[in-house]
């Protein structure tokens, strides 16, 4: 099973000068079986830019394609709405105790609003088949509403594990924007729910971006003796700002002791698009 991960597309303001074609066309020329798409795929929620993101997506060719929300995919109220409609249509997964949820902007006020969804949290679940393996995809929606800091609603992780408790699958994976394991200026601030969730679940792989750097680490609990790896991209198509790249990663053989990872750099001189492919 090959995996493409890409990341921070930003279309909008922040969205580069380079040809979206040419960079469908290059992601294309890999054989993959699932594309994950970590969030940010706008830079200020505006429908036009949802727009936009949507026929980028859709020129990647492949069977399975799943994207969650960034920080800068929740900029107004109406960002989850158009999340919707332009990226993923798939059902959300609702707190068991509404009222005991703390999230902030977790659900708008309707009175206020007139907004007929009020809830603001994109987290879903998805099973798909490659072959003879069946993949679990959990899709945690760790953005709030109007901020670029995460927090995951502990509520949230419980009613994905009472989902998940009833599931079959023979692998699992997690998207989640903000990383669990590198801290930044807009952390993640609910990282140790999130990692007791992986580890309760056995969660061996974490997708990640927000930070538009590149960051592959292993974590380890020695006393648990449990481990999993978490692989942060930097911007797919976003505007470069000093010390960050245009860059996807390709997982060769995910899953099997034959994975190979493929960094592909991606470069505008002159107007001019270039790539380059590491080995990692």
């Amino acid at each position: 099973m090959n995996i493409l991960h890409i990341s921070d597309l930003h279309f909008g303001t922040r969205h580069w000068d380079g040809n979206d074609q040419i960079l469908l066309d290059k992601l294309n020329s890999y054989s993959a079986d699932l594309v994950v798409n970590t969030g940010d795929s706008t830079s200020d929620s505006l429908e036009s830019e949802f727009k936009d993101a949507e026929k980028f997506l859709r020129g990647i060719r492949c069977d399975h394609l799943i994207s969650i929300a960034g920080n800068h995919d929740k900029r107004n109220m109406h960002s989850h709405e158009y999340f919707k409609r332009y990226i993923s249509i798939s059902d959300r997964v609702l707190p068991l105790k509404p009222e005991q949820t703390v999230k902030r902007h977790l659900y708008l006020q309707k009175d206020i609003t007139r907004l007929d969804d009020h809830f603001t949290d994109l987290n879903y679940i998805k099973l798909i088949s490659i072959g003879s393996v069946t993949v679990l995809i959990v899709c945690l929606d760790s953005t709030v509403l109007y901020e670029d800091e995460g927090y995951v609603e502990k509520e949230i992780l419980k009613s994905l594990s009472l989902k998940i408790k009833h599931l079959e699958y023979d692998k699992s994976i997690l998207l989640i924007h903000h990383s669990i394991l590198t801290m930044d200026e807009e952390p993640l601030r609910s990282s140790f729910h999130v990692t007791d969730f992986v580890r309760k679940h056995q969660i061996k792989d974490i997708f990640c971006g927000h930070t538009h750097r590149l960051d592959l680490q292993k974590s380890s609990d020695l006393y648990l003796k449990n481990s999993f790896t978490q692989y942060m991209v930097g911007t797919l198509s976003s505007s470069n700002r000093m010390g960050n790249d245009n860059q996807f990663l390709y997982l060769k053989n995910w899953g099997t002791a034959e994975l190979q990872i493929h960094l592909i750099r991606i470069f505008l001189n002159d107007g001019v698009m270039s790539f380059r492919e590491e080995l990692i």
